[in-house]
């Protein structure tokens, strides 16, 4: 495969690891690449030129065809708990790590191409992408983005000119995604499940020197993982955000949001709500979150303990105070959450029975999650409920809450605004974003979604049809796909 001299030069540290943590292989070439979708703010922030990507040879680029200077592809090998059943070889099936590039903020950032063709680790994949799914995720990590999750981001997508074969024939895609990091729990485990302690501590090595340079140990590194995962579970539920595969291998060492499939934002609150076609008892349902980052986070204990000490014994004693974290780090940062949707800038100890309580009425009621919150800070949550008597006992608890601290009605206003999103990916209109551009190739409604997500705090009177909620049929028959 040729190798283009372009203003894209790449690294891949990841590359200098041994053989046997990746296959190196070139991205299978598409026929027609063609750009729809170039993130012109991503790529200045990763000092990239605009013009050169959306150029036919940076398309070119964009799609596989040809390589940038620098690039090393490789798919990287892991193995992971899916559903709570262990597969000890995945692997990236149809992604390609191309290398890295320096940003304009000086932290080192992956480019992989989604879609990229077969890999050693493809299981009987076609490894390609089809282009719903490649949009869905572009648009879903840079609303999580705008709304300050910690997530990957979209570079570009590219259609490839040639059909992809699910239940129905599919237009083919290519995504282009920029990470922290690839490197996920389930690559630690890969090593484990083989006796490689060597690979264990070389994976670790590399993600305290790339990803942790402050950490002071293994046990410290675990730790660091632990509140990041901790912290960002916690930013899921505060937006309404249900993951939907919280597989290990879809669990990032860097802690973001990673691998957006069968994810969806909620609607009606509801603490057992799932959206994914794969979920059908309900392991990864919204509220089961936090319990399944904590048990994501054991398994990565598992893995790492080989380092933490010589004595099996004592390295697992260890293992075990560390994990104990992961309570005291996300009821932490859940409770300082809720305490930002509800105005609250003191603390007292009651104010997560008050949030529970908030959630119940709501729950018990049938109540949009987003607007519930939104308009709470604007005095307007009353007006959502057909038998407001609950919700009033509620707001008088809340009211008298906030009488006690010394901040100003304005000022509680416009921090819970800023707290409170009005737009997120509403699945009803993400679908028909899709289906537009998938069955018509019209990318209108999807160009006007990115820019109503782009700025999810911020109320537009001309996008006022985007902050409501789905009818009760949209609702009640939205269901999300893997996609793979």
């Amino acid at each position: 495969m040729d190798t283009i001299v372009s203003p894209w030069p790449l690294d891949n540290s990841y590359a200098r690891l041994p053989d046997r943590f990746y296959a190196r292989l070139p991205p299978t070439p598409v026929a027609t690449p063609r750009l729809v979708k170039l993130n012109l703010a991503l790529a200045r922030q990763l000092g990239l030129d605009p013009e050169a990507l959306a150029s036919p040879e940076g398309v070119a680029m964009l799609a596989g065809n040809h390589l940038p200077e620098g690039a090393d592809p490789i798919a990287t090998a892991y193995a992971g708990h899916q559903f709570g059943n262990f597969v000890p070889q995945l692997g990236d099936g149809r992604a390609l790590l191309l290398g890295e590039v320096i940003d304009t903020t000086g932290v080192r950032r992956d480019i992989q191409l989604k879609g990229a063709g077969q890999t050693p680790f493809s299981r009987r994949g076609d490894g390609r992408a089809a282009l719903g799914p490649v949009l869905r995720e572009y648009l879903i990590s840079e609303a999580m983005h705008a709304l300050g999750v910690p997530t990957t981001r979209s570079l570009a997508a590219v259609t490839t000119g040639e059909p992809v074969y699910r239940e129905t024939v599919l237009p083919g895609a290519v995504l282009t995604r920029v990470a922290s990091s690839h490197i996920r729990v389930g690559t630690f485990q890969f090593f484990a499940a083989r006796g490689d302690v060597e690979g264990v501590k070389l994976l670790a090595d590399h993600v305290i020197a790339r990803h942790y340079p402050d950490a002071t140990g293994y046990r410290d590194l675990y730790e660091k993982v632990i509140a990041r995962q901790a912290a960002l579970v916690a930013q899921w539920l505060c937006i309404g955000f249900i993951h939907g595969v919280m597989n290990t291998d879809n669990v990032s060492i860097a802690g973001e949001t990673i691998d957006y499939g069968p994810c969806a934002f909620m609607d009606t609150y509801h603490p057992e709500t799932v959206f994914s076609s794969i979920d059908q008892y309900g392991r990864y349902a919204y509220a089961k979150q936090p319990q399944i980052g904590g048990w994501n986070m054991a398994r990565l204990g598992e893995a790492l303990m080989s380092l933490f000490a010589a004595d099996a014994d004592e390295a697992l004693k260890l293992a075990n105070e560390s994990l104990a974290t992961w309570n005291v780090q996300f009821g932490r940062a859940l409770i300082a959450g809720l305490r930002r949707k509800l105005g609250l800038f003191t603390e007292q100890d009651s104010d997560g029975e008050l949030a529970q309580t908030f959630f119940n009425v709501l729950a018990d009621n049938g109540i949009d999650f987003t607007q519930a919150f939104r308009r709470l800070g604007e005095g307007t949550a009353r007006g959502l409920f057909e038998e407001p008597t609950a919700f009033d006992a509620w707001e008088q608890r809340w009211r008298q809450r906030i009488a006690q601290e010394p901040q100003d009605g304005a000022t509680r206003r416009e921090a819970m605004r800023l707290a409170n999103p009005i737009y997120i990916p509403r699945n009803h209109k993400v679908e028909a974003a899709l289906g537009a551009a998938t069955e018509r190739d019209d990318y209108g409604p999807f160009e006007e979604l990115l820019t109503v997500l782009a700025k999810p705090f911020e109320e537009r009177a001309e996008f006022a049809a985007y902050a409501l909620p789905p009818s009760e049929e949209e609702q009640r028959n939205f269901r999300t796909f893997c996609g793979t």
